[in-house]
């Protein structure tokens, strides 16, 4: 007899975040890991930058309001988070306590950079140790505003008792090479992350099943919502910006079929059960690094690893 089939529950939080506010976010996302970990999920993912939250305003407002998005930024900067920090050992202490894999996005800092951020998402096992993080390799449009660029040691899968995880942010599922880099190295969970602003609909839920059936792996799908609501009266950019930002976050299985979701326009844990011989089943047909890929006449050289 051969091994068991692993199954487990895994969750995506699409709940939106305290704005602005660093530890009333952290506060909120121990909340929500403590929920999912009693549900029985083995491995919850939040959306992008979600801590403290999304920059969803104009990041580059011509002059003479360009000051309101620079106002915007160092507000931003202030309330980001340092790897490692208090504010990652309580996430750590929250996947400790409940013994569940966390990949949260978040905007990130470097004391001793003086004012760069990154769009990271950050790996915690289930032991509460840090695994590694991703910075989103390249921001897209005026992101470029906000966040630096990630190096290929962003390019990392990782081993957990859920599998190979690993992940990448917004556009950045569209790049190919770096799709190919993770996947080569073994990846089985991928966690696809996106502020799913207005307009983004379509795109998220093509390029997630897209990622799900070209890799044949399992694809959880972590899309931002929030509301004009969510955002004080007194943030000076509340007016000149969209607020609707409708989700669609879901579980995807490697044949490209959502076995959760997608949920639109309300704040949802989803969960759904994960058997990663569903990825053997799938590659029967396509492995895309093993008997369906060329070797022999492609390769990919990733720099700098």
């Amino acid at each position: 007899m051969g091994e068991k089939p692993l199954k487990f529950l895994a969750a995506v939080a699409q709940i939106a975040p305290v704005f602005l506010n660093r530890e009333a976010t952290i506060d909120k996302a121990c909340k929500i890991i403590a929920e999912a970990a009693d549900g029985g999920a083995r491995i919850i993912a939040f959306p992008e930058a979600w801590v403290p939250t999304f920059p969803y305003w104009p990041r580059a407002l011509p002059h003479p309001n360009r000051s309101l998005s620079v106002d915007a930024y160092v507000a931003l900067y202030r309330e980001a988070v340092e790897i490692p920090s208090p504010a990652t050992e309580r996430l750590c202490a929250a996947a400790r306590k409940g013994s569940i894999t966390v990949v949260m996005g978040l905007n990130e800092k470097e004391s001793r950079q003086g004012g760069t951020m990154y769009n990271t998402l950050l790996y915690i096992g289930p032991s509460g140790e840090i695994l590694g993080r991703h910075r989103k390799l390249m921001p897209t449009f005026e992101e470029r505003c906000v966040w630096g660029m990630g190096g290929a040691d962003s390019l990392q899968v990782y081993s957990t008792d859920c599998g190979r995880l690993s992940g990448l942010v917004c556009g950045n599922n569209l790049m190919t090479l770096a799709k190919y880099a993770l996947l080569s190295q073994g990846e089985q969970i991928h966690v696809a992350v996106w502020p799913s602003r207005t307009g983004m609909k379509d795109m998220v839920d093509v390029v997630s099943r897209n990622y799900a059936i070209e890799g044949q792996v399992f694809v959880l799908c972590a899309c931002g919502y929030f509301t004009a609501d969510h955002v004080p009266d007194e943030f000076a950019l509340k007016p000149h910006t969209e607020w609707a930002i409708g989700g669609g976050s879901g579980i995807i299985d490697p044949m490209g079929r959502y076995l959760a979701g997608p949920v639109y326009d309300r704040e949802e844990l989803i969960q759904a059960e994960i058997d990663l011989d569903r990825i053997i089943a799938a590659k029967s047909v396509h492995d895309t690094t093993g008997h369906y890929a060329r070797p022999d006449i492609l390769r990919l050289e990733i720099r700098g690893q």
